[in-house]
């Protein structure tokens, strides 16, 4: 069972257009949705969430339509948005008391254990958390209703690398019962190379690649060598280059076919997620 499934999504805004998004996210597992700023995850996310309309397409969480069951597939989704938009004056026990009655399945056990994990004060107003409190928070109450499907939008943009981790941690807590999954977009790739089963990658409005994470590092590889192997026909062999002083580096979806091209006079390497958008930001190919 899909605990996701996108196909050929559409929203067109004038100056920018998802274009026949589709990918799917078994359940059981972690995706990474990576992408450059405004490649498109934000707008995907929210259209999963309804939040924004989409004008072409499904979507199905549970394998049911998101908008159809949209309050049944809702209590079993924890949402953490990048910049919550909670009532700064407020503080953490006083939110928890506006959307607790919101779950029928609200369990006040929980929320207490997270808050005491996360040493979060509740007496302390929103307006004076930290942004790794406030995440924190957030986390907190879309974990408190025994949610199935955790879903999160730059959760650990702007976090201090020991609150980074902690987040990261609570990923594979969370996923220690198998029924669970995660969906989370982040620009930070190395978050995503830690926790995620399958990697789906946004640029432009479009899905570049949809893959397992062990597919992804097996097909992509970066090739280094001497200014002398560059030519028109071994360019065309590279999903992106650059080249300098001592010598070229590029990126390659197709390790056979780069070896075939350049030998044993090139050097092969473990491409990583961040080397493939910046290469494949070069030049633009869509690899399905």
């Amino acid at each position: 069972m899909n605990t996701l499934e996108i196909s050929n999504l559409c929203k067109d805004y004038g100056d920018f257009r998802l274009d026949k998004v589709s990918f799917d996210l078994p359940q059981g597992y972690v995706m990474g949705l990576i992408g450059p700023n405004g490649a498109g995850k934000t707008t995907i996310i929210k259209i999963i969430m309804n939040l924004v309309m989409k004008q072409e397409g499904q979507v199905k969480l549970f394998g049911k339509d998101h908008r159809e069951y949209e309050v049944a597939v809702k209590k079993r989704i924890g949402f953490v948005y990048d910049t919550p938009g909670y009532y700064q004056h407020l503080n953490l026990r006083q939110l928890k008391n506006v959307v607790s009655p919101f779950y029928e399945n609200w369990d006040e056990a929980v929320f207490e254990r997270l808050v005491d994990h996360f040493n979060l004060p509740l007496n302390k107003t929103l307006k004076k958390f930290s942004k790794g409190m406030g995440m924190k928070a957030s986390i907190a109450l879309a974990m408190s209703h025994h949610a199935d499907f955790l879903i999160m939008d730059e959760p650990t943009s702007g976090l201090d690398p020991v609150i980074r981790r902690e987040v990261l941690e609570f990923f594979r807590e969370f996923m220690q019962r198998e029924d669970r999954s995660i969906l989370f977009s982040s620009h930070i790739t190395t978050d995503i190379e830690q926790v995620a089963d399958y990697i789906t990658y946004i640029r432009g409005g479009r899905v570049i690649f949809s893959k397992t994470k062990d597919e992804v590092f097996e097909e992509y590889a970066l090739v280094k060598g001497g200014n002398d192997l560059l030519d028109y026909d071994t360019r065309s062999a590279l999903l992106g280059v650059r080249s300098g002083a001592y010598g070229f580096e590029g990126l390659t979806h197709n390790v056979n076919e780069a070896r075939a091209v350049f030998g044993d006079s090139a050097v092969y390497d473990r491409a990583t997620l961040e080397d493939i958008m910046f290469f494949t930001g070069q030049k633009s190919k869509t690899v399905l």
